[in-house]
């Protein structure tokens, strides 16, 4: 009888080990279920269809390895007075294609990369950052959000099948009422917790074989937990400081993604 409890006991613990580590399939999620998840386009925004149609025009010359897929902050990559010397620095050989659009929201996203981003290419790695905006006041819940990311991940997934992905957890940011300030410094507030909620439940697509998930948001703090203007001035994005942070924070991995020998 002891030998049957002790045996009963061992498959219990593993049964349970195996639901506990048990992954999420980015393509359960339900395309037009919500907001987050209902590809919208922004062609009617003139900037907006032009850098579509600029990236599209891109990729068609091939030679992609690298994609960083997002909103401003990913955008910012591009800007003389934030990214642009760090990503030339550290991306710029990797034939890397910015596709952070400003104002983004995972529906947006989810249209670019169904209509034609990512068409004929196939990229070693694909960088997203992406669900901030969604955060902006009722507009998405934390589930939503991170069904958001999960579809854009399926998208990856199912059109660039050697592509490996790497979600980055949504970085720390301020609330309107400390944006606003234009002086205070940003500590945890609510939208800040839905982000980290949204990054947490999302981080369950990865499988560590081709998804991967990446939390780097201690690196911006300051030793008390503070999102400082010093990084992020108006608390939401990084300025050069904050991209050579974040370059560095996850360089090991991109090289390890990439199959680049360091």
């Amino acid at each position: 009888m002891k030998n049957i409890i002790t045996l009963l006991l061992l498959v219990a613990g593993i049964l349970f080990n195996n639901t506990c580590q048990a992954k999420v399939n980015p393509c359960d999620i339900k395309i037009g279920s919500h907001s987050a998840v209902t590809p919208v386009s922004k062609m009617n925004e003139e900037w907006w269809a032009q850098r579509h149609q600029e990236i599209i025009n891109r990729v068609k010359q091939g030679n992609v390895d690298l994609l960083l897929i997002g909103d401003s902050i990913t955008h910012g990559w591009d800007w003389d007075d934030s990214g642009q010397q760090v990503r030339r620095e550290y991306y710029d050989g990797r034939n890397v294609v910015n596709m952070g659009f400003s104002g983004d929201r995972t529906q947006h996203v989810l249209w670019r990369l169904q209509n034609g981003e990512i068409d004929g290419i196939n990229p070693k790695l694909a960088i997203i950052m992406i669900g901030t905006n969604n955060s902006n006041g009722t507009d998405n819940t934390a589930e939503e959000i991170a069904d958001g990311i999960k579809a854009i991940v399926c998208e990856l997934k199912t059109k660039l099948p050697q592509t490996k992905i790497l979600v980055l957890a949504i970085f720390p940011r301020g609330d309107a009422n400390q944006m606003q300030d234009g002086k205070s410094n940003a500590v945890v507030n609510p939208q800040w917790e839905k982000n980290n909620l949204a990054s947490k439940l999302a981080s369950k697509v990865a499988d560590n074989k081709t998804i991967f998930y990446l939390d780097i948001n201690k690196k911006f703090l300051n030793d008390k937990g503070v999102l400082t203007r010093e990084i992020f001035p108006d608390l939401l994005h990084p300025k050069k400081k904050g991209y050579q942070i974040w370059a560095q924070a996850i360089e090991s991995t991109i090289a390890k993604l990439m199959g680049e020998k360091k």
